[in-house]
């Protein structure tokens, strides 16, 4: 395919799992922060499927099925639920719908966090792909959120974020090229990483 040739829309799930903010105690803050750095760091189309769910193991499960198999989501993102707390049950639901587990994003984020609180090791954050789609938990607060998909490129050391790896990963599973503005998170593809028609 060409390189020059128009870029598929990319399908984005994005799941905010919170008890409080899904009965209308206090306003989301998690889906409108993961839209503004999505939308401003993707050079994809971007169609949205949005979902605020309270923390049930079952529901979570259930809306992380149905964005990957009816949806057809490529990419899936929760925000909250991931810590030790008795409601906190994301990890579990994500691994309830899993095919194949992809640790390394949660170990990477885990990373990116302690670099400035030591309670970032309570943090549960799993990957998984279902079909042809990449899920990843993601934090709560819209300030780690983008500290862990971005990175911290300004550390000494640096410290990638876990989205440069997330590109490549959905080349892998079979999901469509997505290119990414590289002030913001400069992907990662080896040199043989060719752009190929997506198949059905």
């Amino acid at each position: 395919m060409a390189a020059d040739a128009p870029l598929e829309t990319v399908r984005i799930g994005v799941v905010s799992i919170s008890d409080r903010a899904s009965a209308g105690v206090y306003q989301d803050q998690g889906i409108p922060a993961l839209q503004d750095w999505l939308g401003r760091t993707l050079r994809n189309p971007i169609d949205w499927t949005t979902r605020l769910i309270p923390d049930e193991r079952e529901g979570i499960a259930a809306a992380l099925r149905e964005l990957v198999d009816e949806a057809g989501c490529d990419l899936v993102l929760t925000t909250g639920g991931t810590g030790p707390a008795l409601r906190d049950v994301t990890p579990e639901a994500t691994l309830d719908i899993a095919d194949r587990e992809m640790p390394g994003f949660g170990e990477q984020m885990r990373q990116i966090s302690l670099r400035f609180v030591p309670t970032a090791i309570l943090s549960r954050q799993v990957a998984v792909i279902r079909g042809r789609a990449l899920v990843i938990n993601l934090p709560g607060q819209p300030r780690s959120i983008a500290e862990t998909l971005q990175g911290l490129p300004e550390a000494q050391p640096p410290c990638p974020g876990i989205f440069a790896a997330v590109p490549y990963c959905i080349d892998l599973i079979g999901g469509p090229w997505i290119e990414t503005d590289p002030a913001l998170c400069q992907a990662f593809r080896p040199k043989t990483a060719v752009r190929k028609p997506r198949t059905a």
